[in-house]
């Protein structure tokens, strides 16, 4: 068998290809995870504008827990939905994973639009979770506001019926 020959001119494009090629793959692979993002998602819906027509629970019987996931790589973003809660309170639980400079902030309304709830939990500080019971308010549709800022990191959250 007769070995092949290549002129210069061709082993340099090939090995120009050779590296060119795999830089590419690689800088393009690493741009998508340099991309700032934040997203929340509820009871397996991704929340998508702000404020949400997704309503959890159905209105016939006000009956729905809320269970939540976010997460980020350096984005902003603040997402409302509706929750039916025919009783007066609600019991919250919220738990992240994040870097010092993020946060995650999570306002209750009533019916009635009053605030019920509204904790934060700063990144890089302890506690990383809170839980709790909100104030007592109108029973019927709430108002639930999520803010994730600057926020490197995961989280959930669940929200159900309290008293």
């Amino acid at each position: 068998m007769k070995p092949m020959k290549f002129s210069n001119t061709s082993v340099l494009r090939i090995l120009k290809m050779g590296i060119l090629i795999p830089v590419l793959v690689v800088f393009m692979a690493c741009s998508k995870d340099d991309d700032t993002f934040a997203r929340v998602s509820v009871n397996g819906t991704q929340l998508i504008a702000s404020p949400s027509d997704f309503t959890v629970g159905d209105t016939s019987d006000f009956n729905g827990d809320v269970d939540a996931s976010f997460t980020g790589n350096g984005g902003t973003t603040t997402r409302m939905f509706s929750w039916n809660n025919n009783l007066t309170t609600a019991d919250y639980n919220a738990d992240v994973t994040l870097v010092a400079e993020g946060s995650f902030r999570m306002i209750v309304e009533d019916s009635e639009g009053a605030v019920v709830l509204d904790r934060t939990i700063q990144g890089g500080t302890e506690p990383d979770s809170i839980d709790g019971v909100t104030e007592a308010g109108s029973s019927g549709i709430w108002t639930v506001t999520l803010e994730v800022s600057n926020f490197i990191g995961d989280g959930s959250f669940s929200l159900s019926e309290g008293n």
